[in-house]
């Protein structure tokens, strides 16, 4: 982008100075004009002040009536672009990017465009293939179509415009691969295709494109090998292949001859050996990142003779000895990120003694040491980083209590010890930490200098990122500090999975800009303070799986978090936790008390029972036993009764018989 800056400044220049004449523009090109956009519903989109269209807004004419300049960049435009723009055909410089443009472009209209140097239809929403005819602009120099739908290959006849000097073109659906015949584009400085669906290997002499200084092709699908072809690409000032499938081993890669690289983006690939001790002949380099790769080994101590390096990030990659690394980098004078995670598993943390007495790290800003598993005790000498703002050792194996000092640190905003061993209490000194205190100190950190690297503004990201404390999955104990309410400016606080006891102190309500606040896995107890209604901004909650009883406070934005953040809590009732977790509770009570009634109550329904069988038995079968007449008169009824119905059924037999 700094390298084609001076080009709009000339445009620029152009539109206001030189083309400003009184000139009656051509009828043809006013016309052409007025239908450019199809289904437009921006019916003025020139703001015409007159009926000279040379007069129109971000339009510029020759001598000769003639549009020269079609310059219309973030006007909220909309619709599809007629065919009528080939009859522009004194064009030399079409802008209409960041706008809101659909369709396809008009196919073998940029044919009669042989004047055209500047196409710029970056940020839209057009469509299809790109259009043949490109090609056929052999004055071209500028072809910007960046974050579009366009789809397919690229037009063969691009590589027959031999003025480019720059193309971008990512964030599309391009595919195939990319041809050999890129290498007619000998004067191309600015080679942009990432973000795209292409494929294949980059092409052997690509070296032929000497004149070469940003490569960006990161987030495609290309193979292979890219060393040898970059060999001659002697003026690459930044290149990035992240996110790729690129396999071969990164010592070939002769580094050493692109000795003005300042952004090395190589991460997200499949690289083994060795960090490249050679990157020392990279004088002028700012960045490396090869983060997730194979490398192996040591960090050379090469790299300390970097005195620009600012970002360093090789993170996910099989590095040891964690300790000479802290050492090497140390001497890096200016580097202010370093981020390492992933790597050194199982080794211990840095803690020589000498390293306290060292002045390095001065300008560290962001150290990233974790998910090594890292044993060992909090490393003293970070004590020294008076303007380091994010500190990440998270997933790591530390053991003891959280240092005080670590409040002495003045810029320091984001504090990521998750998943360690840490024990003891919350650090109540904490109060002291002046990003989470002070606006003043926020507003310090966001006028820091900081370049742009990998297309990300780092300090951006670190105010986005900044005043967390996460703590989660410790084994940290005691209660949470009513001190905690002087972190006014914390937005994120998890102090979740840990051994946290006591109350949750009204103070946390204080924390008015807290977005993020998770309490659960702990053994607390008590109710939820009412004041926590007070913390607008909440988009994450959680106590559960606590000993919290009571009603979860009613008309509060507590009510709009699901009922999960408030499970695990027996004695907690209310909304959003479902109706028969409210009732249990009562109910188990209730039955418990009728059954206690049961208790103390005379059954009299089995007395009743028990007396009824018993008299209805004894009153039959007493007379029979102690009676011999009565006896013998029962048992003879029975007889006489049973031979009575013997008589009868022979007789009906007999009958039946006789009928048959």
């Amino acid at each position: 982008m700094q390298d084609l800056k001076p080009h709009y400044l000339l445009f620029t220049l152009f539109i206001f100075s030189v083309f400003s004449a009184n000139h009656a523009c051509n009828q043809l090109d006013r016309n052409s004009l007025l239908s450019l956009l199809l289904d437009s519903s921006n019916s003025t989109p020139f703001n015409r002040s007159s009926n000279n269209c040379c007069h129109w807004e971000g339009i510029s004419c020759d001598h000769k009536g003639r549009v020269i300049h079609l310059w219309l960049p973030s006007k909220g435009l909309k619709g599809s672009i007629s065919s009528s723009l080939g009859n522009l055909t004194r064009l030399s410089h079409l802008n209409l990017s960041h706008n809101s443009l659909t369709g396809l472009l008009p196919t073998g209209r940029f044919t009669f465009l042989n004047q055209l140097r500047v196409l710029d239809l970056s940020y839209n929403y057009l469509g299809g293939q790109l259009p043949s005819g490109i090609g056929g602009c052999s004055k071209l120099k500028i072809f910007w179509a960046g974050f579009n739908s366009f789809s397919g290959f690229l037009p063969h006849d691009i590589y027959n415009a031999t003025s480019l000097e720059g193309i971008s073109l990512p964030s599309n659906n391009l595919s195939g691969p990319i041809s050999n015949e890129i290498m007619n584009l000998t004067k191309l400085t600015r080679l942009e295709l990432y973000q795209n669906q292409l494929s294949g290997n980059l092409p052997l002499n690509f070296g032929k494109l000497s004149k070469l200084k940003q490569l960006i092709l990161h987030t495609i699908y290309l193979t292979g090998s890219f060393s040898r072809s970059l060999l001659n690409c002697t003026n690459l000032i930044h290149l990035n292949l992240r996110k790729n499938f690129f396999d071969e081993n990164i010592i070939d890669m002769n580094i050493s001859s692109l000795h003005r690289l300042t952004i090395l983006d190589l991460g997200t690939n499949n690289l083994v050996g060795k960090f490249p001790a050679s990157i020392h002949s990279c004088v002028s380099i700012r960045g490396i990142r090869i983060s997730q790769n194979q490398l192996e080994g040591q960090i050379p101590p090469e790299v300390a003779q970097l005195k620009y390096l600012t970002f360093l990030s090789v993170s996910l990659n099989k590095l040891t000895n964690v300790t000479a690394a802290i050492k090497i980098l140390m001497r890096c004078n200016i580097l202010e990120v370093a981020i390492l995670a992933n790597n050194f598993l199982k080794e211990s943390m840095p803690s020589d003694v000498s390293m306290i007495d060292t002045d390095g790290f001065k300008n560290l800003r962001h150290l990233a040491l974790s998910s090594c598993q890292l044993t060992g005790q909090f490393p003293i000498w970070i004590s020294k980083l008076k303007n380091m703002q994010f500190l990440g050792l998270a997933s790591n194996r530390i053991t003891g209590s959280i240092p005080d000092w670590l409040s002495t640190l003045p810029r320091l905003s984001v504090i990521d010890l998750q998943e360690n061993l840490f024990s003891g209490e919350f650090p109540k000194k904490f109060c002291g930490l002046q990003a989470f205190v002070s606006p003043q100190a926020i507003d310090d950190n966001s006028s820091m200098t900081m370049p742009i690297y990998f297309g990300i503004n780092y300090v951006n990201s670190l105010l986005y990122f900044s005043r967390q404390i996460i703590l989660r999955n410790n084994s940290l104990s005691g209660t949470i500090p009513t001190e905690i309410g002087c972190l006014k400016r914390l937005r994120w606080l998890d102090l979740s999975h840990n051994k946290l006891i006591g109350t949750i102190p009204t103070q946390i309500s204080e924390l008015t800009d807290l977005e993020y606040l998770d309490l659960s896995a702990n053994h607390l107890y008590g109710e939820i303070p009412v004041s926590l209604i007070s913390l607008h901004f909440l988009r994450v909650f959680s106590v559960a799986n606590n000993n919290l009883n009571g009603a979860i406070p009613e008309g509060t934005q507590l009510q709009t978090f699901d009922a999960s953040a408030f499970e695990g809590n027996p004695g907690l009732c209310g909304y959003p936790l479902p109706p028969s977790s409210h009732l249990t509770s009562s109910k188990r009570d209730d039955q418990d008390i009728q059954e206690e009634e049961d208790r103390r109550t005379i059954p009299w329904f089995h007395v009743t029972v028990v007396f009824g069988f018993i008299t209805g038995f004894w009153g039959v079968c007493a007379p029979l036993v102690l009676n011999k007449k009565w006896r013998v008169a029962y048992f003879g009824f029975f007889n006489r009764l049973k031979d009575g119905f013997y008589v009868k059924l022979e007789v009906s037999l007999a009958r039946l018989h006789e009928r048959i």
